[in-house]
C-alpha cells in the first residue's frame, strides 16, 4: 500500500502553489493523498512567517498535528518561517522529524528531496543563514521548476516569479526569499495548459507573486523602475504580454499584488481586456509622510486619482487593497486622513493589518512605535467603516443579472470576487461546477450574496463553449 500524505497549508496563495508542486513531487514518489492527518504517514505543514501572527498560528498549527498524527507518522515544517528560522526552528521544535526550507540547499542537495524520508544526512538541524538581510543561495532544483497536478477546481494560482527586489521598510521577505527572479514566459504558458486550460476544464487563472506587476524586469533590460521616488517609465511592460497570452487560454484572469507604481495604462487595458476589471493594489497607507518612512511610492490623492481614471475606463471595476495600522510615527492626522480615504475611495475590499516589528528590517528600529491598544481601536475604526462600504456597495447589486462562476455545488463567484479571499454568490446546488452561468442576485449578507436562475432558466455556458465565444 503506498504511503500517504497530508499538507497543511497556511499563509498567502503563493504558499498554496509551492504545496501544489509539493504534491506533484509526491505523487511521482509514489504517494497517495490522505483523508485527514490523523491517516497520513507523511504530514507536512506549510508554514507561513510574514508578521508575528501567522507565525504564531504555525507554531500552533504544527503543535497541534504533532499531538493528532498517529503513531510512526513523520511531520515536516517547510515554507517560509523554515527559510527563514531554519536552525532555530529545529532547535526549538523537537516534535518535528524535518525542518525543509523549500528554496535552499539542505548540505548539498535539494531540501525537498528529503520531505518524503524525512530524513537528514547524518546530523539535524538544517542551516539556513538566518541573520536578517543575509544572501540567500537560491539552487538549481527550484519550486519554480517543479510540475503541478491538475487542478481539482475551475479556477487555479499560478505563480510567476519569486522573491523581491523592493525594499519595503516593514517587510523581511527578501531577506528569506532573495531577489525577484521570474520565470519565462513559456514555463508558465505550459503549467497554464497543463492545470486544464488545454482540455477547457479550467476557467480561471489568478497570476501571483510577490511584486506581480514587475514580472520578468529581472530579466529584461532598457528599463527604469524607480522603487520610491516616482512611477514605472518606459516600453512595454512583460506583464502585459503574459497577461495577453493567459487570457488567450482561459476565460478569467485576474491578477493580486499590483504595486500601485506600476500599474500604468498598457496593464489597466490588459486587465480590461480579459473581461474581469479586478483591481488589487498594494497601496499600505495613504498619508505621503508615512509612506515614505515605510520606503513605499505614492500618496493619497494620486491613488485616487488613478482609481477614478480606471472607474472612467470600467464604471464596474472592483477593487481590493490592504493597509497596514501603526507602523511607526503614524499619527492621529495619519489615522484621519486613512479614515477619509477610505470613505471617498469606496474600494469592494480591504483588509487591515496591524503593523508587526519584524527583526532586519529599516522599521524594527524606528522611533514612534505606537502602542498595540491604539493600534487595536484604529484597526477596529477602520473595519467598521470598511465593512459598512464593503456591505451597501454589495447591497447595489441587488436585483441586478450577473454572470458567475461555480467553483463548488452552492457556491460561486463574479469577477467581482477573488477566490478565498472576497465574498462568495450562493446560488443552486444544482447548477454544475466549472460553468459560467447567468443568475440574479436577490439578497446580500454583509460581504455574501445570494442569487437564483432567472425565471426564464437563464443560459448556461460551459468553460470551453465561454472561451470560444469570447
Amino acid at each position: 500500500m503506498a504511503e500517504r500524505y497530508w499538507i497543511e497549508t497556511l499563509g498567502c496563495p503563493k504558499n498554496q502553489v509551492d504545496s501544489d508542486k509539493l504534491v506533484g513531487t509526491l505523487t511521482v514518489d509514489g504517494f497517495e493523498a490522505a483523508a485527514s492527518p490523523e491517516e497520513a504517514d507523511l504530514v507536512v505543514v506549510n508554514t507561513c512567517a510574514f508578521i508575528e501572527a501567522a507565525r504564531q498560528e504555525s507554531i500552533d498549527t504544527v503543535l497541534a498535528l504533532s499531538d493528532t498524527r498517529r503513531e510512526g507518522a513523520r511531520l515536516v515544517v517547510t515554507g517560509c518561517m523554515a527559510e527563514r528560522y531554519g536552525d532555530e526552528l529545529a532547535e526549538a521544535l523537537p516534535e518535528v522529524d524535518l525542518v525543509a526550507p523549500f528554496g535552499a540547499s539542505l548540505y548539498g542537495r535539494p531540501a525537498v528531496a528529503g520531505i518524503a524520508a524525512a530524513t537528514v544526512p547524518e546530523r539535524t538541524p538544517v542551516t539556513l543563514g538566518t541573520k536578517p538581510n543575509s544572501a540567500v543561495t537560491v539552487p538549481d532544483f527550484d519550486l519554480l521548476n517543479l510540475p503541478r497536478p491538475h487542478a481539482s477546481a475551475p479556477w487555479s494560482y499560478v505563480k510567476v516569479a519569486e522573491g523581491c527586489d523592493r525594499n519595503c521598510g516593514f517587510c523581511a521577505i527578501p531577506s528569506f526569499r532573495g531577489k525577484q527572479r521570474s520565470r519565462s514566459t513559456d514555463s508558465i504558458l505550459a503549467e497554464v495548459d497543463a492545470l486544464g486550460a488545454a482540455d477547457g476544464s479550467l476557467a480561471e487563472v489568478v497570476l501571483v507573486a510577490q511584486d506581480l506587476s514587475s514580472y520578468a524586469l529581472d530579466r529584461s533590460t532598457g528599463r527604469v523602475e524607480p522603487r520610491i521616488d516616482g512611477p514605472a517609465v518606459g516600453g512595454r511592460r512583460p506583464i502585459v504580454s503574459l497577461v495577453e497570452a493567459v487570457s488567450e487560454r482561459v476565460r478569467w484572469t485576474r491578477l493580486l499584488y499590483l504595486y500601485p507604481s506600476t500599474l500604468d495604462d498598457a496593464l489597466v487595458e490588459a486587465i480590461l481586456a480579459t473581461g474581469v476589471p479586478y483591481f488589487d493594489l498594494s497601496l499600505q497607507h495613504v498619508s505621503r509622510p508615512l509612506l515614505k518612512r515605510m520606503r513605499r511610492w505614492g500618496e493619497g490623492d494620486r491613488f485616487l486619482d488613478h482609481i477614478a481614471s480606471i472607474r472612467s475606463a470600467e464604471p464596474t471595476s472592483a477593487f481590493r487593497s490592504s493597509f497596514i495600522v501603526g507602523y511607526p510615527g503614524e499619527t492621529e492626522a495619519d489615522h484621519d486622513h486613512l479614515l477619509a480615504w477610505i470613505e471617498e475611495a469606496q474600494l469592494d475590499w480591504v483588509g487591515f493589518f496591524p503593523f508587526s516589528n519584524e527583526a532586519g528590517t529599516y522599521a524594527a528600529d524606528l522611533d514612534g512605535q505606537v502602542s498595540e491598544d491604539l493600534v487595536t481601536e484604529r484597526i477596529r475604526e477602520c473595519t467598521e467603516l470598511q465593512d459598512g462600504i464593503t456591505a451597501r456597495r454589495r447591497e447595489a447589486l441587488i436585483g441586478a443579472t450577473v454572470e458567475v462562476l461555480v467553483d463548488r455545488p452552492g457556491e460561486a463567484r463574479t469577477y467581482r470576487e477573488a477566490p478565498e479571499i472576497d465574498g462568495i454568490v450562493t446560488v443552486p446546488v444544482d447548477l454544475p461546477v466549472g460553468q459560467f452561468t447567468q443568475v440574479v442576485v436577490t439578497d446580500s449578507d454583509g460581504p455574501d450574496l445570494v442569487a437564483e436562475l432567472p425565471v426564464d432558466g437563464g443560459t448556461q455556458r460551459s468553460v470551453v463553449a465561454a472561451a470560444v465565444g469570447r
